[in-house]
């Protein structure tokens, strides 16, 4: 596995992305889409990865993300923090039958908090290892559950998880707030306001209840309720961060992207984006040298 060509997926909860990496770390061929874990029983990896293979080449498997979790194929234990690329090659789960290795994910196992991620892992050491950040830096990485990633000395040594975008999509279809979140999402004076407004509060429910409160008075158009709301949410979760000043390494692109990249420069912090694929290529690349 540590010399040849391999097949790298990333598969998480509701899609899949494989990846043929070539001996130095080139991507051969590539297959985007496909179920993720949600969609598939145990008994549907083996057709799953017979189906890579047909396309992407006879070629080891190395999978990273909910793959590994307790809805997944296997259940991979994590690898302690702090953490970097051999410690998880050492705790990486190797099914011989399929010729795949699970990677574990990385968790806070000691310490005041818990907190877990799957996947992201790669990414970050991934982009340490190809040079696109350097071993002493944060991280974050935009979607649905925002995970903010600190390195030092190329291990990763914090991880905090926020629940910003369920939560936006919580508020949207259920409770008061449904049926005034349907606006556009999008950069401007809104969505600024709400960054300062959750900026640093600890009334965060009395900030969101401050959506409704302020068409129904009349203070903000409706259709800037749904921009407002998110600035509250968003600029909460990098408020609580100490990103003045210093580079924040961004995973991720498109809008949501942009909406952190907002909120991150509103609070003094210098945004540094990265292309979340080839820190997952570059991670599995890196890795393997790693594994027996």
């Amino acid at each position: 596995m540590t010399n040849g060509a391999v097949i790298a997926i990333d598969w998480g909860t509701t899609n899949r992305r494989a990846y043929r990496i070539e001996p130095d770390g080139r991507i051969g061929d590539r297959v985007e889409g496909g179920a993720g874990v949600l969609g598939l029983a145990p008994r549907d990896y083996a057709p799953a990865l017979a189906d890579l293979r047909a396309r992407l080449g006879d070629l080891p498997v190395i999978a990273a993300g909910m793959v590994g979790s307790t809805r997944g194929w296997h259940e991979t234990p994590y690898a302690a923090a702090p953490a970097d690329l051999a410690a998880l090659a050492a705790a990486a789960l190797h099914i011989q039958t399929e010729r795949a290795t699970i990677v574990p994910g990385v968790a806070l196992l000691d310490g005041p908090r818990a907190d877990v991620m799957r996947g992201e892992e790669v990414q970050v050491l991934g982009a340490i290892a190809a040079g696109l950040a350097p071993a002493d830096a944060l991280f974050c990485q935009p979607g649905t559950h925002n995970k903010w990633v600190a390195t030092d000395g190329g291990r990763i040594t914090d991880i905090a998880t926020v629940m910003t975008g369920e939560l936006f999509a919580l508020l949207k279809s259920h409770g008061i707030l449904a049926g005034m979140l349907d606006g556009a999402v999008t950069d401007g004076p809104a969505f600024r306001d709400g960054i300062a407004r959750g900026a640093g509060a600890c009334d965060l429910g009395a900030a969101v209840f401050e959506v409704r409160s302020g068409v129904l008075l009349g203070r903000r158009p409706a259709e800037e309720a749904a921009a407002y709301a998110s600035g509250v949410l968003i600029g909460n979760d990098v408020g609580a961060r100490e990103v003045a000043g210093r580079a924040v390494h961004l995973l991720a692109a498109g809008a949501l992207a942009d909406l952190y990249a907002a909120a991150i420069e509103t609070r003094g912090g210098r945004v540094s984006p990265i292309d979340a694929t080839a820190a997952f290529v570059a991670g599995i690349h890196h890795l393997r040298s790693y594994l027996a």
